[in-house]
């Protein structure tokens, strides 16, 4: 027997969670069988561009599902502004009083937030926070979460792995199991901010990643910019778009793992898509519970006829590369069902040899695509007249434009699969929705009085108990009694209830009478008082309600934000470089730097073909070599972790960095709170400071991370104003961290698990075309190049494709309350690193005297971008992003 009590053959099922981006697609999702869906309100939700909930109607939607036992998850997962921080708190306050059953959230800091105003309110980590290890599941335990959504990245042995590790804490786990995929790590993507300054981190994002690039390769000059470039030829122009996440074969494996949810993306979806996805993983679910599951062919053509990309087992199950990515298109596939062999010019008349049993009908969406003419280009269009089938080969129909013989032939939409969709939401199949269980016990007295109560089972660990005295009372039996047997037939009628009567406990002897009818009407009053009860379960006590409103007012008391910091540095300002090789290290090292913050490359044996750590010393070797060098030029020495640290990377560097602390190593820089817990583990004496990963978008966020953070560097997405306004209420709050801010660099876009130099080089690390591509980089449709790295782990990051440079705005950085000047020279090389270190030195030192003027902004700004790459940019500084 399994700890639930359930044969093995018979496993608990996790959570089945839908997306709900419009209340038709809420009422859809409950039709067809969610336990639990996640929305969002109009605003603080990663999904800005989604039709969302308006305040009433969050209220309804929550009454309508908690009312057919199906949950309720509202996002709150985007980053926050300090404007937007009392609004967010009234925001949570309003969504616990409303019964929410838990918010997801993407900022620590309004994590904090939440336990400090509504400690009663669930919190689920959202895959925004970019949880992928386990050290950060066992820090958003800390934290008060309830559940983490893991990055998508991860594979299925890894979540096990890590569940194992974090079970003592009661943590859920949550994956996602259907529905598009981002191409980077959710919560590090700034693509579309850099970009157009739509941040997915705002729910902005305008999804670059489903557009064209070309790839590029050359040569670099002496400062690491790109010469003699020349395309190299890929399989497919959509080289970041991936395929659609399908786990449907694979969902025994997930059953038997200790995943408590599967999350089915799609809040852009319509109605339809979300009835027949849910639907298809709730009767998968099911027959696996029953212990007789198999993969039905026909619902995995319903999946793909609802939307696809090409299906693809994701990261979780080993997919990668050619399996993973859908680089010849980024929209929707449907079912190839033939190529065309001919038409008839005349009539319009084309015949398609089938590839299989589907054949199209009046009404369905086909597209054709391969080999039209350039002109013509692929199309598609509603087929209006009925096919003729010949031969069960071929099939006929008439088209209004040419197709070339060999173009392949899609079904995009189904009007047979929209009906059932409509059939689904309308008319729920028997058994397709969630009922709820209801245990009733009756007692009938000597004098036929009846009392009756129950209790309601909505949810795992849940119980609701209803209590309900009819007005009906038993009289004695003139000729034939109702009978225990007549008297339960009636009791568990629930008809088109969300309930099942799951138990009756049934105190009667059987000798008196009562109407059918008032028997009848006896079950529906008692039904009415269970839902009642059921829905007042999911509300907070009123008392808890005034408390938490008392806590909001306090936390809000002294909001106030100083116009002006009083923190600026001048010539006591910190300068610190990012380094990833020796020579760079060595370069600035004495041009004027007052750290060095160095991320030596780490092979692992996971996917990596050796090709970006070929020749290299060891990590502990990089970083002794790295130390002597800043000790010799008296300079702080920091070691800079990557911005992805995965449970096998932690487990190959943190033994070293144990015996390099005893050698003298005390910093250390890190982008995500599971990194920070991992060394405190095992050092708890190192000094860690946190890196742009980190998100730091508000105040609360930095005083909720400081301690244990020593610094804090800002998020690249802020202005300087929102930096200045950050820094003085952090001040004021007690926040003791030095803030940073990259100046200068190659801005990071995006990071993936993605390795882009496998199209080059097909991971062979001896290829001819990959071994000397000194630069690799993507070209949009406006001939803008980003360029992009990949580390030990076959992991790539992509820059932006233009060079921040902020060098002419050093006294506003430093009068925002900056005390750290940040140079990113990772990817570049030691002529760039101490050039950039000298001009920076220079700026420093001239805006400590109070005389940096517009003429030494323009000189300071024209020598930086001599050594820039792609032009300059001040990002986000200067305007912030777009709301």
């Amino acid at each position: 027997m399994t700890e639930s009590g359930k044969n093995p053959e018979k496993p608990a099922l996790p959570e089945l969670l839908a997306p709900a981006g419009s209340p038709e697609a809420l009422r859809a999702a409950v039709a067809a069988g969610a336990d639990a869906v996640y929305l969002s309100g109009k605003k603080f939700g990663a999904r800005k561009f989604a039709a969302n909930f308006s305040d009433s109607e969050i209220e309804v939607g929550i009454r309508y599902a908690h009312s057919r036992g199906v949950r309720v998850y509202v996002t709150v997962n985007t980053l926050i502004h300090d404007r937007e921080l009392k609004g967010v708190a009234e925001y949570l306050l309003w969504l616990y009083a409303a019964g929410v059953d838990a918010v997801l959230v993407q900022d620590a800091g309004i994590a904090a937030l939440a336990r400090e105003i509504v400690p009663g309110l669930p919190l689920h980590a959202s895959t925004q926070m970019t949880v992928h290890n386990t050290t950060g599941v066992l820090w958003a335990a800390k934290q008060g979460f309830s559940r983490v959504v893991l990055s998508r990245e991860l594979s299925f042995a890894e979540i096990r792995t890590i569940a194992e590790k974090t079970r003592h804490t009661g943590i859920g786990l949550e994956v996602f199991a259907h529905g598009a995929l981002c191409y980077s790590y959710s919560g590090q993507c700034l693509l579309s901010s850099v970009i157009g300054g739509r941040s997915g981190n705002r729910g902005m994002c305008a999804q670059p990643c489903r557009k064209p690039y070309s790839l590029v390769a050359g040569t670099t000059d002496a400062y690491g910019r790109p010469e003699h470039l020349r395309d190299v030829k890929t399989a497919g122009s959509y080289l970041l778009s991936p395929k659609d996440l399908c786990t449907y074969r694979n969902l025994p494996d997930l059953v038997r793992s200790p995943v408590v949810s599967l999350k089915i993306e799609g809040r852009m979806k319509s109605p339809e898509y979300v009835a027949i996805v849910v639907s298809t993983y709730r009767k998968a679910l099911d027959a696996i519970a029953a212990g007789d599951w198999k993969p039905d062919p026909g619902a995995e053509r319903d999946l793909l006829l609802a939307f696809n990309r090409g299906f693809t087992r994701g990261y979780l199950f080993g997919d990668r590369h050619g399996s993973l990515m859908s680089r010849e298109a980024p929209d929707n596939r449907g079912i190839c069902i033939g190529t065309v062999t001919g038409q008839d010019r005349k009539s319009g008349t084309v015949t398609v040899r089938l590839a299989g049993s589907l054949v199209p009908a009046a009404g369905d969406g086909l597209f054709f695509f391969g080999l039209s003419s350039r002109e013509e280009g692929d199309w598609g269009f509603q087929l209006n007249n009925a096919p003729v089938v010949k031969d069960k080969t071929t099939v006929t129909f008439v088209i209004l434009r040419p197709a070339a013989p060999g173009s392949q032939v899609f079904i995009t939409s189904s009007r047979e699969l929209e009906a059932r969709a409509r059939q689904i939401i309308a008319r729920p199949e028997p058994g397709s929705g969630r009922r709820i269980p209801v245990d009733i016990r009756i007692r009938v007295d000597a004098d036929g009085h009846i009392a009756m109560a129950g209790s309601i089972v909505p949810g795992p660990g849940k119980r609701v108990d209803v209590a309900y005295t009819p007005d009906l009372t038993l009289v004695p039996a003139r000729s034939h009694p109702l009978s225990r047997e007549q008297f339960e037939a009636q009791v568990r009628k629930s008809g088109d209830t969300p309930f099942a009567v799951r138990d009756i406990s049934l105190d009667y002897d059987g000798i008196l009478f009562a109407p059918v009818g008032g028997l009848n009407r006896m079950r529906r009053e008692f039904i009415a008082r269970a839902q009642e009860a059921l829905l007042a379960s999911s509300v907070p006590p009123g008392t808890e309600i005034v408390q938490a409103r008392d806590r909001l007012a306090a936390a809000f008391r002294d909001s106030g934000i100083p116009r002006k910091n009083d923190y600026s540095a001048g010539l006591s300002a910190g300068f610190t470089l990012y380094a990833d090789s020796l020579e760079a290290v060595a370069a600035a090292a004495g041009a004027g730097c007052t750290a060095i913050c160095f991320e030596p490359a780490v092979a692992l044996p996971r996917h990596t073909c050796g090709a970006a750590t070929a020749g290299l010393p060891s990590f502990r070797d990089q970083v002794t070599q790295a130390m002597a060098v800043c000790r010799d030029a008296g300079i702080r020495f920091i070691l800079k972790f990557p911005r992805i640290t995965r449970d096998d990377f932690l487990a190959v560097v943190l033994p070293d960095i144990a015996l390099l602390h005893k050698d003298g190593l005390a910093d250390c820089l890190v982008e995500n709170p599971g990194t920070e817990h991992a060394i405190r583990t095992h050092i708890p004496l190192m000094n860690i400071s946190g890196g742009a990963g980190l998100n730091i978008f508000n105040h609360r966020t930095a005083c909720h991370l400081c301690p244990p953070f020593r610094s804090l560097t800002l998020s690249p997405e802020l202005s300087g104003d929102e930096c200045r306004v950050l820094i003085a209420a952090a001040r004021g709050g007690g926040c003791t961290a030095i803030f940073s801010l990259i100046v200068q660099g190659i801005g990071e876009a995006m990071i993936t698990e993605d390795c882009l130099r496998e199209p080059v080089q097909h991971c062979r690390p001896d290829t001819k075309t990959g071994s000397d591509c000194a630069f690799l980089g993507l070209r949009d449709g406006t001939g803008r190049i980003f360029p992009f790295r990949t580390d030990g782990a076959c992991r790539t990051t992509i820059g932006n494709a233009v060079e921040t440079c902020l060098v002419d705005r050093i006294p506003a950085i430093l009068e925002a309350g900056i005390s750290d000047v940040v140079i990113d020279a990772r990817g570049r090389t030691a002529a760039y690193a101490g050039g950039m270190v000298r001009i920076y030195r220079e700026a420093l030192d001239r805006a400590g005297t109070g005389k940096f003027s517009k003429e030494d902004a323009s000189l300071f700004r024209d020598r930086a971008k001599a050594l820039s790459y792609g032009g300059i940019t001040a990002g986000h500084f200067l305007r912030g992003l777009k709301e």
